[in-house]
């Protein structure tokens, strides 16, 4: 943990020059990899369809691999938003919105959350948008019962990745907010709109039962697997959280942000998102670029990674201790 704080306080013109050698895309790996998950998921989709006339179990299952790939094109979105899968900045928002009606997320208003979160991830005076709410231990003391309770709820894994998965990418991703630029506005409508179109136009190519069978599934695995991946992202035990006063940007990305070392098939899935701690650093390292730099760089080498077993141990995590500087669960509050 020494060496890694030792890290932490590496010069930004030194990281700097480490990360600026995997900024720009590879415009023959994009189209590539682009093309290969379209193509993949199209597959995926039919393949359900045809399992219909067999067993819906066995298009059940088939919504794994889907939900799977379908997650892979979000990270594709997600980098699309970043302004890191093309050089192109109009041809990042182009496939972004098409990934986005895919996958049921307006584009510009999820992208513009987004890029909040990477300004404020870690900084506790600036919690609220694109996170995962997190009270401190003091807050949740102080907290009024029924505010305890709306925590409590809030923080349940069946509330979060079961509810709170169908609930966003169903219902709340359909709605405008309050504050919303106009372009994330017309941003929801458009997505909307491309939603119904598909919706309406596959339900009368194949049968609207179908495609409610095949579609739900897919949006409910993919949701779930992106809520995962978002959440183990920034909490775990020793995650970084500071007041503004003393927040640090390269803290925040090397200590505030897992590097998440799943088995192979997960890491295709999730599109390298694991290597979040290098993300955070640079947004503008397309996907296929993490792995490598993880790997040619010694300034992370000292990055404890979380593997796919450990993770789970986050689901108890519910509060940030400010003074043991440590996630801790209700349990230990209790016994303190």
């Amino acid at each position: 943990m020494d060496s890694l704080k030792n890290q932490s306080e590496t010069s930004n013109a030194s990281w700097i020059k480490i990360v600026t050698k995997y900024n720009r895309p590879d415009a023959v790996k994009s189209w590539v990899q682009l093309s290969v998950n379209f193509f993949l998921y199209s597959l995926a989709w039919f393949l359900m369809f045809e399992s219909l006339s067999i067993s819906w179990w066995i298009t059940l299952g088939l919504s794994v691999p889907a939900a799977g790939m379908l997650v892979r094109l979000f990270i594709i979105y997600h980098d699309c938003g970043h302004g890191s899968f093309f050089k192109s900045g109009k041809l990042n928002d182009v496939v972004g919105f098409i990934i986005g009606i895919l996958s049921f997320t307006p584009y510009y208003s999820w992208t513009r959350n987004h890029y909040i979160h990477h300004e404020t991830a870690g900084n506790l005076d600036k919690r609220g948008i694109g996170d995962v709410w997190t009270m401190t231990v003091s807050e949740y003391r102080e907290s009024s019962k029924w505010r305890r309770i709306m925590y409590r709820f809030y923080r349940h894994p069946v509330t979060m990745f079961g509810v709170g998965a169908f609930y966003v990418f169903l219902i709340g991703n359909r709605f405008t907010k309050k504050g919303m630029t106009k372009k994330s506005r017309l941003g929801v409508y458009a997505t909307n709109a491309g939603l119904l179109l598909f919706a309406v136009s596959m339900s009368l190519l194949i049968g609207i039962k179908a495609f409610i069978l095949i579609q739900f599934p897919i949006i409910l695995l993919a949701g779930i697997f992106g809520f995962w991946l978002f959440y183990i992202q920034h909490q775990f035990d020793t995650t970084y959280w500071s007041r503004s006063e003393t927040w640090n940007y390269q803290k925040t990305a090397l200590q505030g942000s897992s590097f998440y070392k799943l088995p192979w098939i997960l890491r295709y899935f999730s599109g390298n998102i694991g290597f979040h701690h290098i993300h955070h650093l640079s947004p503008m390292i397309p996907n296929y670029k993490l792995s490598r730099c993880h790997r040619e760089n010694s300034l992370f080498r000292d990055v404890k990674p979380i593997t796919l077993w450990a993770s789970f141990r986050a689901l108890t995590l519910r509060l940030w201790d400010e003074k043991a500087k440590v996630m801790i669960g209700f349990r230990k509050l209790r016994l303190a």
